[in-house]
C-alpha cells in the first residue's frame, strides 16, 4: 500500500481521510518550506504539496513516486518537465476555493475604495477628524475590469454586478458569449480598457516571464484607479507599483500574491499606504481549505485506486516509468 507525504499543513479533514484508508501510511510537515520535506521524499510513493516548490532535485530523489497532488489549483511552483520526464501525474484540486478568491477580491476592492486599512489606523492612533478628509468612494457605476473570465473572474463579476458597478471583461480564451450572458461588457483592446477602468481586478495564470502589468500599463491606468490581484505573483511588476503608488499615479492596490514570498522586509509594497497586503490568504478561508485537504488527499487515493479524473491532471504525462 501506498506511503503519502502531505508536505505542508493542511486542514485536519485531509488527514482524517488518509487514517481512514486501510493499508495507506503517511507523512505530515507543517512547515511550508523545501527543506522541511525533503529529507522524507525519499520513501514517498505519493505527494501531497502547498506552495512551497518541487524541483528536479527533490524529484530525482524520490525514486517511489508516482503522484503528485498540488493542494490548490496553481502549480507556477512545481517543476513540471521533470515529473514529465518520470511519467509523473501532477493533479490539482477541483473548484474549492472560486468562491473564497471571489469575496477577497471583493473585498480588496471594498477595503481601497472605503480606504478601511487608514481609517482603522487613525481611530487606533486617536485621530477621529481624519473622517473630515472624505478621501473615499462608493463602487456603484464605478467601471470594473475583471481579467480573465473563468470560474472567479465570473463569480466576481457578479458581485460588481449586485453592487451596480458597470462591468466589463477581457479574456481572449472565454470569447465574447459567456460575457454577454452574463451582462458583462466583452473588450478586447486590454490596453484601451486599463484605461478606462476605475477598478482592474486579475485572474489569469502567470504566462511566460513578463508581468501582464507593468510601466506601460500602469502608466494608462487612471490616476485614482485601484489595482486588486488575487491570482499569480509576478502578474504585476511590483516596483513599478510601489512607484506608482507612491507618486499618486495610482489610487491604490490590493495584493494577494508576490512573485516571491513571503515578501523581504525591505519590499516597496511593504512601504506603501496605499497598497492592502494579505499573505496569500484568498483561498483559505475555513470552508475552502478543508475542501482542498479532502480533495488533494482523494487525489492520490485515486490515483493508486486507478481512478483519478483526469480532468485534473495538468501535465497528462503518456506513460510512468518503473
Amino acid at each position: 500500500m501506498p506511503h503519502v507525504l502531505v508536505a505542508g499543513k493542511i486542514h485536519p479533514a485531509g488527514l482524517d481521510l488518509l487514517r481512514r484508508s486501510p493499508g495507506v501510511t503517511f507523512d505530515y510537515v507543517e512547515e511550508v518550506s523545501t527543506p522541511s520535506y525533503a529529507p522524507l521524499i525519499g520513501r514517498a510513493d505519493g505527494l501531497v504539496i502547498r506552495t512551497q516548490p518541487l524541483t528536479a532535485a527533490e524529484i530525482g530523489a524520490a525514486p517511489r513516486l508516482a503522484i503528485v497532488s498540488r493542494h490548490g489549483v496553481g502549480y507556477d511552483a512545481v517543476d513540471v518537465a521533470a515529473l514529465d520526464a518520470r511519467g509523473i501525474p501532477l493533479a490539482i484540486v477541483s473548484d474549492v476555493n472560486s468562491q473564497s478568491v471571489a469575496e477577497h477580491a471583493l473585498m480588496l476592492m471594498l477595503a481601497l475604495a472605503k480606504r478601511v486599512t487608514t481609517h482603522d489606523s487613525a481611530v487606533h492612533a486617536g485621530d477621529w477628524a481624519y473622517r473630515n478628509k472624505f478621501d473615499c468612494f462608493e463602487l456603484a457605476g464605478k467601471q470594473l475590469l475583471v481579467v480573465g473570465f473563468g470560474r472567479i473572474g465570473r463569480k466576481v463579476a457578479a458581485f460588481a454586478k449586485a453592487l451596480a458597478m458597470e462591468v466589463a471583461a477581457h479574456d481572449p480564451v472565454v470569447g465574447d458569449a459567456p460575457m454577454s450572458a452574463l451582462g458583462v461588457a466583452p473588450v478586447h483592446d486590454l490596453q484601451a480598457a486599463l484605461a478606462a477602468a476605475d477598478v482592474i481586478t486579475l485572474h489569469v495564470p502567470l504566462l511566460g516571464r513578463q508581468p501582464l502589468i507593468g510601466v506601460a500599463e500602469l502608466a494608462r491606468m487612471k490616476p485614482t484607479a485601484l489595482l486588486v490581484n488575487t491570482a499569480r505573483g509576478g502578474l504585476i511588476d511590483e516596483a513599478a507599483l510601489a512607484a506608482a503608488l507612491a507618486e499618486g499615479r495610482l489610487g491604490g492596490a490590493g495584493i494577494d500574491v508576490l512573485a516571491d514570498e513571503p515578501p523581504a522586509p525591505n519590499h516597496p509594497l511593504l512601504a506603501s499606504g496605499r497598497a492592502i497586503l494579505t499573505p496569500h490568504t484568498a483561498g483559505l478561508s475555513q470552508e475552502s481549505a478543508l475542501r482542498m485537504s479532502v480533495s488533494s488527499v482523494q487525489n492520490v487515493l485515486d490515483f493508486f485506486a486507478g481512478r483519478l479524473d483526469a480532468a485534473l491532471v495538468v501535465n497528462r504525462p503518456k506513460q510512468r516509468n518503473g
